[in-house]
């Protein structure tokens, strides 16, 4: 990426994610509330992974991904994966993230590689103040009230068949049509992800 693109995509995000930042700054001046906890959450191809680490370059924050937490194969049952939110390991990431921040602790926690379709590698992350976490199921029911800002980034059907194209290929798609956006869907609609969520992002083109 070139200077020009960098700072078009820099000053997208400033345009589009300014809600989000000031609402983080509230959170950050107005108490002194140690930890402060976001969660991003939202369709797939809508820019959570974007908006995280934008808020990583703006406050000095730790970033987590839900990416890191699928389900490993012996975890994808028939009854696991059609369980509303199921299809990510939301009791691993509770463990091994949220309990850790919430007690202001060091958190140690490993990765999943879908390629190897397997964990395999681990990380300790320093406790900060402020902690994001982005993608598509973090506002899970199990996770009660851990968050202080509830963030949810919406994007038109068009605008995300498009945006997977471009980012997966059209092979890909085919399977985000059939299989993961159909649960996402699911989720967002069972549990209110969306209507319980403070802030809403629309996804536009840049």
């Amino acid at each position: 990426m070139d200077r020009k693109q960098e700072f078009k995509l820099r000053k997208s995000c400033i345009e589009r994610f300014e809600p989000v930042v000031m609402a983080v700054n509230r959170l950050l001046t107005e108490n002194d509330k140690d930890p402060v906890v976001v969660a991003i959450d939202g369709k797939c191809a809508g820019g959570k992974t974007t908006l995280g680490y934008y808020l990583q370059s703006v406050f000095d924050c730790n970033l987590f991904h839900m990416d890191d937490f699928f389900l490993q194969n012996y975890q994808r049952t028939e009854e696991r994966l059609s369980e509303p939110g199921g299809n990510v390991d939301y009791e691993r990431f509770r463990a091994e993230v949220l309990d850790p921040i919430l007690l202001k602790q060091p958190v140690n926690y490993r990765t999943f590689n879908c390629s190897l379709r397997k964990i395999d590698n681990e990380y300790v992350v320093t406790p900060k103040r402020l902690n994001i976490v982005e993608g598509s199921y973090s506002q899970h029911p199990y996770f009660g009230n851990s968050y202080d800002l509830r963030v949810f980034l919406d994007i038109s059907t068009r605008d995300q068949i498009d945006n997977i194209r471009k980012r997966n290929g059209s092979e890909k798609l085919k399977l985000f049509l059939e299989k993961w956006i159909p649960m996402e869907n699911k989720y967002f609609e069972y549990f209110k992800i969306k209507e319980n969520s403070q802030i809403i992002i629309e996804w536009k083109k840049a």
